[in-house]
């Protein structure tokens, strides 16, 4: 089966645990992960790791996407060199192509008016609220949350994040073997193996 390539956002302090569980797993069932930086220069984790992008930001289009990920950042916060992302993020919003957003991407996608009507979570309400966006009253407590295209969640939860994108993505784990899947990489509940392996 030919898929689209799942784009990764990857700019300067990207945090790199909050997007393994997802890209890993959705290149073992043949999705090609390709990056996508500010421009075409290497770009730094949090971490201290070296990406040298696929290609940069002006080259992504919806239409050649399965999937955009946008992971937390210290520069979310720090003013808006990060704010084209959010605007791709829109593009790929209307196009109907999902965006996966943890930790400070949230914000940055709160600052774009894209939680405004969709149910989203982030790492705690206040945080979101600095923003001045306008969702507020869509603010849900829970580890990760997808509404339609758009799936969120805080930066402890990376698991939960990966589990909300294959259930909208609907090829890698379904029904009791996602369950088993979260439960496994989430909960260390060993009798979730079974079911997964089975």
């Amino acid at each position: 089966m030919s898929r689209k390539p799942v784009h990764l956002a990857v700019y300067d302090t990207f945090a790199d645990w909050e997007t393994g569980h997802t890209t890993a797993w959705l290149a073992r069932v043949g999705y090609e992960i390709r990056t996508v930086g500010p421009s075409a220069a290497p770009v730094t984790s949090i971490g201290g790791l070296r990406v040298q992008p696929d290609l940069s930001l002006s080259e992504l289009r919806p239409e050649d996407s399965s999937l955009l990920i946008l992971p937390g950042a210290d520069l979310w916060d720090t003013g808006d060199d990060l704010a084209p992302f959010a605007r791709t993020a829109r593009a790929f919003l209307d196009a109907g192509v999902p965006v996966g957003a943890i930790c400070g991407a949230t914000a940055g996608i709160a600052r774009e008016g894209l939680l405004d009507d969709r149910a989203h979570t982030s790492a705690a309400a206040m945080y979101l609220a600095a923003s001045g966006y306008k969702g507020g009253e869509r603010y849900t407590e829970a580890d990760a949350v997808a509404d339609g295209d758009l799936i969120t969640a805080g930066p402890t939860e990376p698991v939960a994040f990966a589990r909300e994108i294959f259930g909208r993505l609907g090829d890698v784990f379904e029904g009791e073997k996602l369950d088993a899947w979260y439960r496994l990489f989430h909960d260390s509940d060993p009798a979730a193996y079974e079911t997964l392996s089975a």
